[in-house]
């Protein structure tokens, strides 16, 4: 997958983790109010969710924050920048190794 993308998986799963702390909630919590499991949660909120997220999931999560969904897809210039920035081998290769050691079970 392109390194832009795995840092845009990235970015919304901190902004959900953002937003769910904001609310004092627990992964378990927003987990139950979007009806996924909390290790589905935890993936997402780490942008290691089997390199996808539906919109509709997205819904669920946002709906269970109590926030409009575009806060998770909406990105100011710097996190677009992050999006074009040339990365080290060795931080593409700790992605990639990341990636290789995910189960994606749940």
């Amino acid at each position: 997958m392109d390194i832009s993308k795995k840092i845009l998986f990235k970015q919304i799963g901190a902004k959900i983790a953002y937003y769910r702390t904001l609310r004092n909630m627990t992964q378990s919590d927003l987990a139950e109010k979007a009806n996924i499991s909390r290790s589905a949660l935890s993936r997402i909120e780490c942008g290691k969710y089997n390199d996808n997220v539906s919109v509709s999931l997205l819904f669920d999560i946002a709906d269970g924050l109590r926030i409009d969904t575009a806060l998770l897809m909406t990105f100011n210039e710097t996190e677009k920048q992050m999006w074009l920035q040339e990365f080290p081998a060795s931080d593409t290769d700790d992605i990639e190794e990341d990636d290789e050691n995910e189960t994606g079970t749940d």
